[in-house]
């Protein structure tokens, strides 16, 4: 286990944890600014190194805490897999930090380090009109969406960067739809006014977040 000073340990699980936090923010993760999620990845990673540190080299002890754990039900849902990697990449740089300061270090780098390439590229490719992650219908409370409707092809979205699905119905006539969706605000509200201007559009629902 780790010699360090305990309150530098715990000092660093915090920056940690909250370094994550501001990562995921940098990536517009929005759901991860609210007080809820911000204070759980604060504390998860500190109650975790404690947790850790209180039972190491104590087997009785070890088996008490996992008896009194058993008992706790958390039956808040998790609205996605990353959400659920990430609250177990923050349990294990509380282990990691009790072990050895430099493992939960390095595993918080690592971490933080991705994501925010992971958001770099992301941008990156938008600039070229890529999209390299679809988005997922469990994270529309982030985003803002866009559905238009039209009796005729609607060029201007047909080469759009952020249409995420295109139909054509039937019924009685042709008649296609979009959806769009973007983090970005703006990108949405002008692409709007210029719908809006198109009379081949008869049908125009728009949500922000």
């Amino acid at each position: 286990m780790s010699n360090d000073p305990i309150y530098i340990t715990l000092l660093l699980a915090l920056i940690s944890g909250f370094s994550v936090r501001l990562a995921l923010s940098f990536a517009k993760q929005n759901w991860v600014r609210t007080y809820h999620h911000t204070m759980s990845y604060i504390l998860l990673p500190l109650i975790t190194l404690v947790i850790t540190k209180v039972i190491s080299g104590n087997i009785a002890l070890s088996l008490g805490m996992i008896g009194a754990l058993s008992i706790v039900r958390f039956r808040n849902p998790v609205k996605s897999p990353f959400e659920l990697v990430i609250f177990f990449a923050l349990i294990t740089i509380g282990i990691a930090m009790a072990v050895d300061i430099r493992w939960g270090l390095i595993l918080t780098f690592i971490i933080v380090s991705i994501i925010v390439i992971g958001a770099f590229l992301e941008q990156l490719m938008r600039k070229y009109k890529i999209n390299i992650f679809a988005f997922s219908f469990d994270e529309s409370h982030a985003i803002n969406i866009l559905e238009v409707s039209s009796n005729e092809k609607i060029e201007l979205l047909e080469d759009s960067s952020i249409l995420i699905q295109k139909l054509i119905l039937n019924v009685p006539s042709k008649e296609y739809h979009y959806k769009l969706a973007s983090r970005n605000r703006h990108e949405v509200v002008s692409l709007e006014r210029m719908l809006r201007e198109d009379n081949k559009v008869h049908s125009l629902d728009v949500r922000y977040n």
